[in-house]
């Protein structure tokens, strides 16, 4: 049985061009993206319309324009994808209020990432505008909330991205939920 490639190298040779390396990473990645995916639409209303398989299509559509980033490992990969999940979701909702001229609220779970507001569910828009607020104060925490938040990252996945320390993932993800918490129940 032939071992699985690393998901680093293979994003290595994709950023230095190589095409038939996206085809090698896809099938390497997907499962994880379908995760990730189901988790964010999880945490939607129930009558939500984009799906999984959706959410992941148009994130390979967004990633594979992408000829400028250099990936540096399988972490930094995975937030560059939660960070596209999340403007996507963001558009998304953007459109939905749209067509229906302010009406209906689009919520999104935060009860399985510690519960930041509080509440069972908060508006996604008024949390990405909390996020876009916390990152002219401090954008390492904007980051820290977004990797783990929106893009499932562990503490050490998150720390590996940003190149800081495990502990100091830990006391950024603290403050921010505490600041999140204040400006969202505000």
């Amino acid at each position: 049985m032939q071992a699985q490639p690393n998901i680093t190298e293979v994003l290595e040779r994709w950023s230095n061009g190589e095409q038939s390396a996206l085809d090698e990473l896809v099938p390497l990645i997907y499962k994880e993206l379908r995760r990730m995916a189901g988790n964010y639409i999880r945490r939607e209303r129930h009558d939500h319309t984009l799906q999984p398989t959706a959410l992941i299509n148009e994130v390979f559509l967004r990633l594979i324009d992408q000829n400028d980033i250099r990936w540096q490992n399988r972490a930094h990969f995975f937030g560059i994808a939660a960070r596209l999940m999340r403007r996507i979701l963001v558009d998304h909702a953007r459109s939905q209020q749209a067509a229906k001229r302010g009406g209906g609220q689009y919520s999104l779970s935060l009860s399985r990432a510690d519960r930041i507001a509080g509440r069972p569910s908060v508006d996604l828009l008024a949390v990405h505008l909390a996020l876009q607020e916390l990152e002219v104060l401090d954008p390492q925490q904007s980051r820290v909330v977004e990797l783990r938040f929106f893009g499932g990252l562990t503490i050490e996945e998150t720390a590996e991205v940003l190149s800081i320390s495990h502990a100091t993932v830990e006391r950024e993800w603290k403050m921010a939920r505490s600041w999140l918490r204040h400006e969202l129940e505000g």
